[in-house]
């Protein structure tokens, strides 16, 4: 099963920055959105082109809020993933995104907020932010991961451009 995990892409209105992703994601099984849409239109774009998960953002409207949950566990093969943006107060993001799964089972959680790109793991646990693919803010590069579950591994790669 092959994954394209993408978070803040803060984007108001279509000006062609998402064209590209039918060819960059055509082996994609499934793309996730941890949030931060920008407009409803970037999830209408996702579920015609792409078999989509995802979740609401703290900057994403009534809208969005309406059609997705803040938080979710989805299935990957063997693995349980839990996916939310990482929003709040207090801790770091990733230690808000840890904390928002602590009562579920899971072996991966995908979380956004801060566009900074992770693939880090905490207490057995695999931390997945891809950064933004459209807003990269402080980092040098865009980025988004790539993930590949199998029945017997899972590979987390980030791609920068």
């Amino acid at each position: 099963m092959n994954i394209a995990v993408l978070s803040d892409t803060h984007l108001l209105k279509n000006t062609g920055q998402l064209d590209n992703l039918t060819t960059l994601f055509r082996d994609a099984d499934l793309v996730i959105h941890a949030g931060d849409y920008g407009g409803i239109w970037v999830i209408d774009y996702l579920q015609a082109n792409f078999n989509f998960a995802g979740v609401w953002g703290n900057t994403d409207d009534d809208a969005i809020k309406s059609r997705l949950p803040e938080k979710e566990v989805i299935t990957l093969g063997q693995y349980r993933a839990g996916v939310c943006h990482g929003h709040g107060t207090g801790k770091t993001t990733i230690e808000r995104a840890y904390t928002s799964f602590a009562s579920e089972q899971v072996d991966i959680i995908i979380f956004g907020h801060s566009h900074q790109p992770v693939i880090h793991t905490k207490n057995k646990v695999l931390m997945l932010n891809p950064g933004s693919m459209t807003s990269k803010r402080q980092e040098r590069w865009f980025s988004y991961i790539m993930l590949t579950v199998t029945s017997t591994s899972i590979k987390a790669q980030i791609m920068f451009f």
